[in-house]
């Protein structure tokens, strides 16, 4: 069985080349906003990793990753970060916080392949 990832990105293009990359090896399950990840982690379901944008609107990235580590069901799955800022600090305090990794947008969709399975094989 394939291990799943939820994916959360405003831009749907996101959602499209992660697709097209981690399809063959992962299910992926692609989502527009935080709020719709929480409704779907709500109806029970489970994945192997979550991959999520910073910036969003409705809930950033951020507060969603404090929201999972903070979910005692849900804190053990590995939360990665994608983000157009290059901000050392901001991807510390990230990593600080809980994240898994932090890969900077654009990526090379080869990279987000190669770091998604460091996290979860």
């Amino acid at each position: 069985m394939k291990k799943k990832i939820l994916l959360i990105d405003d831009k749907s293009a996101i959602g499209k080349v992660a697709s097209a990359y981690l399809a063959e090896n992962y299910d992926l399950i692609y989502v527009e906003n935080p709020l719709m990840a929480m409704e779907w982690l709500e109806q029970g379901n489970r994945p192997d990793l979550i991959i999520s944008d910073l910036y969003m609107p409705h809930m950033t990235g951020d507060v969603f990753l404090k929201r999972i580590k903070e979910d005692e069901a849900l804190r053990t799955i590995p939360f990665v970060i994608l983000s157009s800022e290059e901000d050392a600090d901001r991807k510390i305090e990230l990593l600080a916080e809980g994240a898994a990794d932090y890969i900077l947008k654009p990526f090379d969709p080869l990279e987000l392949k190669i770091r998604v399975k460091k996290v979860i094989g």
